[in-house]
């Protein structure tokens, strides 16, 4: 494991839209992190899993069909499930010597109680940093309606005058595809109150825990939003 290089993880926590994807992978850029992103965890194991495929955690079986359904209705999916596949993979990036972006982890105050103690045990509490991106409701509804993404890599395509009538991908050329079901503005509004109701603690549970947490608004052009998270975490 590499240790020459000072530790830090950056967890961006936002509602859907809030720009949690476009701007992670800036930051990670920037500042060398590993781009860590939850939703990717689990489209593939959506996509590879078998109909009887189950993963099984403190003796309890989640089977990834129901996850799956879950996940397209616009209900996050079951804690332990998500924070078993989270925790395996962060311990694996942490023996690569990789310091790490997340994008939309945790997710659930139970998510939060698990997964924190593990990174601070893992990069100390100090070294993680929490930016909270807030935007308001109608701003998600807009954005996350009007939301694409690259086929191939899965990466956001921002929506606006120039890039409303593409259909390919100007960096790899795949298709620009709407993710079905979970941007309808039915399960957008689902979204959000599962937003509210069970990401939203997460918040106070970091203050009270001593981890950094930074507010910041996410309204606004993309480099003015990054400059307001880098200014956060100096």
């Amino acid at each position: 494991m590499v240790e020459n290089k000072p530790k830090l993880v950056v967890a961006l926590i936002g509602p859907p839209g809030s720009g949690k994807g476009t701007q992670g992978m800036l930051l990670a850029e920037k500042l060398g992190l590993y781009y860590f992103e939850t939703s990717k965890i689990l489209e593939g194991k959506f996509k590879e899993a078998t109909d009887d495929e189950f993963v099984e955690v403190n003796s309890q079986k989640f089977f990834i069909k129901d996850e799956h359904q879950l996940w397209l209705d616009g209900i996050l999916c079951s804690p332990p499930f998500v924070s078993y596949l989270v925790q395996e993979k962060i311990k694996g990036l942490h023996q690569k010597g990789e310091n790490l972006l997340l994008s939309g982890s945790p997710r659930t105050l139970h998510e939060a109680q698990e997964i924190m103690p593990f990174l601070a045990g893992l990069y100390g509490a100090g070294n993680i940093k929490i930016v909270f991106l807030d935007i308001s409701a109608q701003e998600t509804i807009f954005r996350n309606s009007n939301r694409r993404i690259c086929d191939l890599m899965r990466h956001p395509i921002l929506y606006n005058e120039e890039t409303k009538d593409l259909t390919k991908c100007a960096f790899d050329g795949s298709d620009l595809v709407k993710r079905k079901g979970l941007d309808d503005p039915e399960t957008i509004k689902i979204r959000l109150t599962q937003f509210e109701e069970r990401t939203m603690p997460i918040l106070k549970y970091c203050e009270e825990n001593g981890y950094k947490v930074s507010k910041v608004n996410g309204e606004g052009s993309v480099a003015k939003v990054f400059e307001r998270i880098i200014k956060s975490l100096s």
